[in-house]
């Protein structure tokens, strides 16, 4: 797969490192071949794209791009365009990393896999969906999270 991935910090909010932004980039490449691995549709998205944009949002432009593509109202975790985009809300990442006792890297990187996910065909509408997203979800995320992963955040 010769993907290009660019991950982009559009935000100020919530600090993230400049260097987490190159090793996100570089992770996202395993994740992308995990998630074509477990792909809900052999003709899905992720198989066609040449170039993956993920942007790190804050929560006003997160609720904005929710209400506009979504009609959904309030910031949410992660938005996905088959186009190639993949909006994080950093905010929203920030809160739930807290509220589990993850760290903050450990919750984008789950939504970027997550956001991987629909790009290979999976949907979350229904509970049967989200039990088989959150499954092959957290599978990748607890391969991807190594010590050498967690040791090139720092």
């Amino acid at each position: 797969m010769s993907l290009e991935i660019i991950v982009g910090n559009h935000q100020e909010i919530t600090p993230i490192p400049e260097s987490w932004l190159t090793v996100l980039e570089d992770i996202a490449h395993q994740a992308a071949t995990m998630a074509l691995a477990c792909a809900a549709d052999d003709d899905s998205p992720l198989s066609h794209l040449a170039t993956l944009e993920v942007a790190l949002v804050d929560d006003e432009t997160s609720d904005r791009v929710h209400r506009d593509f979504m009609n959904i109202e309030g910031a949410t975790d992660v938005i996905t365009f088959h186009h190639g985009e993949i909006v994080i809300g950093t905010q929203v990442a920030e809160r739930q990393a807290a509220d589990f006792g993850e760290p903050l890297a450990r919750e984008i990187l789950r939504y970027l896999v997550h956001g991987l996910l629909h790009l290979a065909g999976h949907d979350d509408t229904t509970p049967e969906e989200q039990k088989i997203m959150e499954t092959a979800q957290e599978s990748i995320v607890s391969q991807l999270w190594t010590p050498e992963f967690c040791t090139r955040l720092e």
